[in-house]
This record gives structure tokens, C-alpha cells and sequence, in this order.
């Protein structure tokens, strides 16, 4: 049985500042279909500047809000396929 790979690119870009990071994350799947997620961290007062963590914190915002939306993705479409509505799909 032969297997076909398949693979996807996740792109990450940052906007920050001093105390805040803005974090977006885009994903082409193989249908043609862009999913575009977004999240954001924001310094407290008293931590020290360390982007790096920002990063860190706003990447996996976005990225979790991009697993959310595929899990959308993915519901929607197996309603729209099998015409009723299915059980949800848990992270």
C-alpha cells in the first residue's frame, strides 16, 4: 500500500513593541484555502523586557486560535458532506 505525504506550512510573523507582541499565523492548505489566526501578548508592568517570550506567548495564542478554526473547517465540512449536523470534533 502506498502512502502519500503531505505536508503543511505554517507562517508566523510578529509586530511588537516594548510591552506588547502581536502574533499572526497563516496556514495554505492543499483545497486553495488560507487560514489566517491571530493572538497577542502584552507585557506586564513589572516583568522585564524579554521579546523572545512575547513571542512565545502571542505564536501559541495564534496558533491555537488557528487549530480552532481548522477544527471549524473540518466540522463544516463533514455537515456539509454527510448533510447533518455531526458530533463535535474536541481539541
Amino acid at each position: 500500500m502506498m502512502h502519500t505525504a503531505v505536508g503543511w506550512h505554517v507562517e508566523m510573523e510578529f509586530q511588537e513593541d516594548s510591552d506588547h507582541t502581536r502574533a499572526v499565523a497563516l496556514v495554505r492548505l492543499p483545497d486553495g484555502t488560507e487560514v489566517r489566526a491571530h493572538g497577542n501578548a502584552t507585557r506586564h508592568r513589572i516583568d522585564a523586557n524579554q521579546p523572545r517570550v512575547g513571542e512565545e506567548i502571542a505564536g501559541a495564542r495564534a496558533l491555537n486560535d488557528l487549530a480552532m478554526q481548522l477544527l471549524t473547517k473540518a466540522h463544516d465540512e463533514i455537515d456539509a458532506e454527510s448533510g447533518r449536523t455531526s458530533h463535535s470534533i474536541n481539541v
